[in-house]
């Protein structure tokens, strides 16, 4: 037991030294007490995760927030006082609730657990087939041991990491794994170099995927967290969750708040001690001065406003799970995409066919077999519209042999009869049939580029259940990485009865009178090579050297677009060879052409990068695929420019170190050929060099990535449930346009979050030099309380606030660059405007306050305190109105646009005016009822802020007239 190996280069060994390496026996398994002693040593095959925090630990962090502690700080204090002299601490316990509705809604923010690692287990834990001491058993996966030999078979999910030590045609999806769609063929006879990506290592088995098709055994290598699968979880642990660019400006803004308060207060206190103040008052005036610093308000409105547009998304199909995330989007500067799926269709298409005479142009998306054949005579080099298929031998032949050496199936998801309609001209008409459905009915069953063949044969009409009906396969010769070829021997059955099909007809009248046939597919350079003969019409002539060399030039035309090319050939046979000469019968094939197949763009991709690119946002492709097939999408893409972008290979990644890799990264378009390991390298290096980063995935192989990411997104179609889990944002559709359209959506939710945050800190200004001025203008008392206070910071700035973060997008919001991700919440004018604003807000209150209360009018003296508090609330009505746009008066805006700030601010209003006349509210806050011509005074002093704010607008656009380069008053988003 001591001598298994701890690691080992499984895939460099051959079967017999992997046995040998795991002292095993693969005619009997592995004996009881060795199965004892491995599951003793190495544990359960099982993905163990680090315990999260728990909901109590998450609950209490929410209460270290430093505004919320400065209110717990007043709350106590306040209470403290009001019990001195026998009062109800009513201010106290108002403070408390809401320190507690903030504590609640942040708590129920951050509270959904991780379930990444649960879904990797959900992955891993399939029933499997051994063999043991001799005989086969079927255990839970968990049981399994390194040295185990299990079976394989069609449909099964692989349960550990494994050597193959027996295989019949297995065919193995590790899309899940490694990103691909496509499916890999199994070998078990084959050994590789150490340096061979995991994709390509074509005698493993690994945990987690899934087989397609045939039947194998498997030696067990490693289980647990020593699986691929078990390394991306240990990927996906050790990452650690950044905080996003508005967590980060909340905690800037917080502790500005905090900070400037609290020597506000210290100032107000000294000053008032040194002019011999009484401390209780001067005590007083801090409490009301904390208050109102503290926008109470703010964070409900955030988490309010973040939801608002989370529901925005949804209905642009991008379902946010994280709600940070949707304003982080507004910041993001660089889109890591996945291509398969999310920039293409991920459903492989044959575009173009190329044989001796003729070149055919197909038109048509997805796997429907509706499309038309533009066909053009090489030798004219002009478009034949008066030919079709039917006519070109060559074409059908190629169709024929598309649909004969083929492993997929080409299914429609009900059942329709198809049929031949009559012709005009009597005869059948074999041109395509239109299926009309109200969605694509059409699946692929098998490889998605074997389906793309089927669907190519299908537009004419040449459909895989009449071959298989009249061509029976005999034999196969299997596609492998060293061959790159496929072959199929079929038998022609007879084709003499009345309902054999037109297309069945054709195809045997073109065929050398001969009982079998082999069909061949594969890579064009080698399928060529074992060809001496061509097809030409109906006629077969000798293949000439200059042909060979067209036909490689075409070969390299397409695969520069970023085609998968195949070449396909024939071989009449005699009778049907034996085991020993199916090794050696592909030799001496008639070629018969070329055809082109490519995953086809997203129409909208092009647009959409467009877009974002207008928008200073970069879009990167990071796959799995071949440099030159990545290159060739992402340069029709425009995401990729020869001439100052960068391609780079895993490979090349591997050679780096970080820092290299960071020194690199910004000026790369394009990594292909890249590992889970890369990909997470490659956000992090982004992150570095100050991107914000916006990463897609669907597989397991991406969830570290996504989990890295400022924006991790997952696809909501073909997206594995660890990369959801992963992710901040699920794309409903898979469409990298989605993204675009949550960029501006989170654009659009980050400048209404920073419009409502300089209408309340503004007001909250005001209030706090008010308040502050009390003790040196002989007011006796300070005009606020704290649960007034309480009730302008919640009610009269939240409600308009929330109206605020609806307000529709402006039109230029996609055509700026992002917000730069380390800017401060103050940033471009708006901690200027803020202040200006709460200055001129204060002073109108201060010069109110003196009105009032030294005028001599009784009444407006015993009063000064509600008229104060009345004019403070009403005043923020109006300058909400104003801060609908920084450039746009309010009578110029359309109310229509936002009708809800406009309800909202009725809404207040009545609110404001029930405090003074229902004499329970009166009562409760303290407030007086309020003469029709005090009730004129707040309104008219009310509007001096608005007058203020919009005689700005009207200055700062003669100032831009006057110099157009310089603006006194920035405009605000």
């Amino acid at each position: 037991m001591n001598n298994l190996p701890t690691k080992q280069i499984w895939h460099m060994l051959t079967i017999d030294q992997a046995i040998a390496a795991l002292d095993t026996n693969p005619e009997s398994g592995l004996e009881s007490w060795q199965i004892s002693d491995r599951q003793a040593a190495y544990g359960r095959n099982e993905l163990n995760g680090k315990l999260g925090r728990s909901k109590l630990s998450i609950f209490v962090d929410q209460f270290t927030n430093v505004m919320l502690l400065m209110l717990i700080g007043v709350a106590v204090v306040s209470a403290g006082l009001d019990l001195r002299v026998g009062s109800f601490p009513k201010d106290a316990i108002a403070i408390a609730a809401i320190v507690i509705l903030n504590g609640i809604l942040g708590y129920v923010q951050e509270s959904r657990a991780e379930e990444a690692l649960a879904a990797l287990k959900r992955m891993a834990t399939p029933n499997v087939r051994v063999l043991r001491a001799g005989k086969v058993a079927e255990i839970r996966s968990a049981e399994l041991v390194v040295g185990d030999i299990v079976f394989v078979d069609a449909g099964m999910q692989i349960a550990a990491d494994g050597r193959l030590i027996e295989s019949v045609k297995l065919k193995v999806r590790e899309g899940a794994l490694t990103g691909e769609s496509q499916g890999v063929n199994k070998f078990a006879d084959q050994i590789f170099d150490e340096d061979e990506s995991l994709g390509d290592r074509c005698n493993m088995l690994f945990q987690g995927t899934e087989v397609l098709r045939g039947r194998g055994m498997m030696l067990v290598t490693a289980i647990g967290m020593q699986t691929e699968l078990g390394k991306i979880a240990n990927l996906l642990q050790d990452v650690e969750q950044e905080e996003t660019p508005l967590q980060k400006r909340m905690g800037e803004l917080s502790q500005a708040l905090v900070i400037s308060s609290l020597v506000l207060v210290a100032i107000v206190i000294a000053v008032g001690l040194w002019r011999n103040g009484d401390f209780v008052k001067l005590l007083n005036t801090s409490l009301s001065m904390a208050v109102a610093a503290v926008p109470e308000g703010l964070p409900a409105v955030i988490t309010v406003t973040l939801a608002l547009g989370t529901q925005r998304m949804v209905r642009r199909k991008a379902l946010i799970r994280k709600l940070p995330a949707v304003e982080t989007l507004g910041s993001v500067t660089m889109i890591c995409s996945d291509k398969t799926g999310t920039l293409t269709q991920n459903k492989m298409v044959a575009e173009n066919i190329f044989t001796t005479n003729y070149a055919a142009q197909i038109s048509g998306t997805g796997y429907e077999p509706i499309g038309e054949f533009a066909l053009s005579r090489l030798a004219g080099d002009m478009l034949a519209s008066d030919l079709n298929i039917y006519q070109c031998a060559e074409l059908q032949i190629l169709l024929a042999a598309s649909v004969i050496c083929n492993d997929s199936y080409l299914q429609k998801r009900t059942v329709e009869q198809i049929s031949d309609r009559p012709s005009p001209r009597g005869k059948k008409d074999l041109s395509p049939l239109p299926i009309r459905s109200p969605e694509s009915l059409w699946k692929i069953i098998g490889d998605p580029t074997e389906g793309a063949l089927l669907t190519l044969a299908g537009k004419a009409n040449f459909w895989q259940t009449h071959f298989t009906q009249y061509f029976s396969r005999v034999a196969e010769i299997p596609f492998t990485p060293e061959r790159k070829l496929m072959s199929a021997i079929a038998a022609i059955k007879d084709i003499d009865a009345e309902d054999t099909p037109e297309t069945i007809r054709m195809i045997a009248a073109l065929l050398p009178n001969k009982p079998y046939f082999l069909f061949c597919k594969g890579s064009p350079e080698l399928v060529l090579s074992q060809c001496d003969r061509i097809q030409i019409d109906k006629q077969i002539g000798l293949i000439t050297t200059s042909y060979k060399t067209s036909v490689n030039i075409q070969n390299t035309l397409l695969a520069s677009k970023g085609m998968r090319v195949l070449g396909f050939a024939y071989l009449p046979l005699e009778k049907l060879p034996t085991e020993d000469e199916l090794a050696d019968i592909e030799k001496n094939l008639v070629w018969l052409g070329l055809a082109g197949i490519r995953d086809a763009l997203r129409m909208e991709a092009a647009a959409a990068v467009q877009i974002s690119r207008r928008a200073g946002i970069h879009t990167t492709m990071i796959t799995g695929d071949h440099q030159l097939t990545a290159q060739a999408i992402a340069r029709d893409l425009n995401i990729f420019y020869p001439d100052s972008d960068r391609v780079l290979t895993g490979q090349e990644i591997e050679l780096m170190d970080d820092n290299e890799l960071t020194a690199i990264a910004q000026q790369t378009a394009v990594y292909a050929r890249v590992s889970p390991e890369h990909k997470l390298r490659i956000v992090q290096a982004l992150q570095r060099s100050g991107e914000i980063v916006a990463m897609t995935g669907d597989g397991v192989n991406d969830a570290p990535a996504l989990k890295q990411a400022n924006i991790g997104i997952a696809m909501g179609i073909t997206g594995t449930d660890v990369s959801k889990e992963a992710s901040d944002m699920i794309l409903l559709d898979d469409n990298y346009a989605t993204i675009v359209a949550a960029t501006e959506e989170g654009r659009t939710v980050y400048a209404n979050i920073r419009r409502f945050i300089k209408y309340i800190l503004g007001s909250n200004v005001g209030e706090v030099i008010a308040i502050a001025s009390t003790p040196f203008l002989g007011f006796g008392a300070v005009p606020l309380t704290p649960l007034q206070i309480l009730w302008m910071n919640l009610v009269t700035d939240g409600v308009p606030a929330l109206a605020l973060a609806v307000e529709p997008a402006e039109a230029d919001v996609m055509e700026r660059p992002p917000f730069h991700p380390q800017e401060n919440i103050f940033a471009r004018g708006l901690g200027w405007y803020i202040l200006r604003i709460g200055v001129i807000f204060g002073v109108q209150t201060i010069a109110l306050m003196e009105l009032v209360y030294n005028s001599g009018n009784p009444s407006w003296h015993e009063h000064w305190k509600t008229i104060t508090f009345t004019t403070l609330c009403i005043a923020q009505m109006g300058h909400a109105l104003a801060c609908r746009s920084d450039s746009k008066l309010i009578i110029e805006l359309s109310p229509i646009s936002n009708p809800y700030l406009l309800v909202s601010v009725i809404f207040t209003t009545v609110l404001q005016l029930a405090l003074l006349y229902v004499p329970s509210l009166r009562q409760f806050f303290g407030t007086d009822a309020l003469s029709a011509s005090e009730l004129g005074l707040c309104f008219g002093f009310s509007m001096l802020l608005v007058l203020w704010v919009e005689l700005e607008k009207i200055f700062s656009r003669w100032w831009s007239k006057s110099h157009p380069s310089k603006s006194p008053v920035k405009p605000q988003p």
